[in-house]
């Protein structure tokens, strides 16, 4: 993705470039050099990557970086559904629309500021929008970066509108992964989830541990706010952290679904996997005025410091 000439932002440590399309996209930097991209096409971060410039999140060799499509991979955000019902697009608008920097963000909590390099963005819906979906709200999103390279997401979504509305809501993220049946995700044994390729019908979760060997599409419902994506081959770990996201989406497309996509390559399946943040099953209901918060903090840790350690009475969420 082209850039040209940097403008800097002076509320924040962060730059403000332009893609290829010509479309604003923030470079968050911490000084031990981890670093993110935030594109105001969708308030997509496109980029995640560690302190020794790895790239930690997966996008298609095919992706189409071209308005009004969304991009295959990063971290799209699908508001006001997850999913396709309606009239609505896939995943919603959000991820399709150009958001706007915050100029005037509410204050938020103290760790929210501390030693981060972040930005905020802004969406309101245009007049199109309310023809579809005909409700005023303001979401406001705020991407940080800490010096240890872990990246947070806040979404603000407020309800202006004189009537209430209802909602679901993912962070659509898509890992980076060395070989998906090196894969397991740790954190959602014994919970029950709704299956997409059965047509949503409920069953539990048996295994000890989620592991990979052909297409999975499924909503974890009433899920623990810690869950740990552990990659074998790559000895590393990624932690997930969420708050009032009360479901896990795990997706990984496998062949035959990979070589129907257009923007995704047939062999693509076995680098990513879609571990989501997300409130789907019971959907989010504000009142006028009222206002909803869901936050996702994603951090890389060694392999060996497994899920024993990751306790989440240990240590406070945010």
């Amino acid at each position: 993705m082209g850039h040209s000439a940097a403008v800097w932002d002076q509320r924040t440590p962060v730059e403000v470039t332009k893609d290829w399309n010509g479309i604003d996209q923030v470079a968050l930097r911490s000084p031990r050099g981890a670093s993110a991209r935030v594109s105001l096409f969708g308030g997509q971060v496109v980029s995640w990557r560690n302190d020794r410039g790895e790239e930690l999140l997966f996008t298609s060799s095919k992706a189409i970086f071209k308005p009004p499509k969304g991009m295959r991979g990063g971290i799209p955000i699908c508001f006001p559904q997850f999913g396709n019902c309606g009239s609505l697009e896939l995943q919603g608008f959000a991820r399709n629309k150009i958001w706007t920097i915050d100029d005037n963000p509410p204050p938020l909590r103290p760790s929210d500021y501390k030693g981060k390099s972040f930005i905020d963005l802004l969406l309101k819906p245009s007049d199109e929008d309310l023809k579809f979906w005909p409700h005023s709200f303001e979401f406001r999103l705020r991407v940080s970066l800490t010096v240890d390279g872990v990246l947070t997401m806040i979404s603000r979504i407020r309800n202006i509108d004189g009537k209430p509305f209802s909602f679901s809501f993912a962070y659509h993220t898509h890992f980076s992964v060395s070989d998906i049946s090196e894969v397991r995700i740790e954190g959602l044994e014994t919970l029950d989830y709704l299956d997409n390729l059965c047509q949503r019908e409920r069953f539990t979760e048996q295994g000890d541990a989620i592991t990979f060997e052909s297409e999975v599409d499924r909503v974890y419902v009433s899920s623990p706010n810690l869950i740990a994506v552990l990659d074998h081959e790559k000895k590393r770990t990624f932690v997930i952290r969420k708050e009032g996201l009360p479901d896990v989406v795990v997706w990984n497309p496998w062949e035959k679904k990979s070589k129907a996509m257009i923007d995704f390559g047939d062999e693509e399946y076995k680098q990513m996997l879609c571990v989501d943040g997300a409130a789907i099953e019971k959907s989010i209901t504000l009142k006028p005025g009222e206002e909803w918060t869901g936050r996702l903090e994603l951090s890389v840790v060694p392999s060996s410091y497994c899920s024993e350690h990751l306790d989440p009475l240990q240590r406070s969420l945010f």
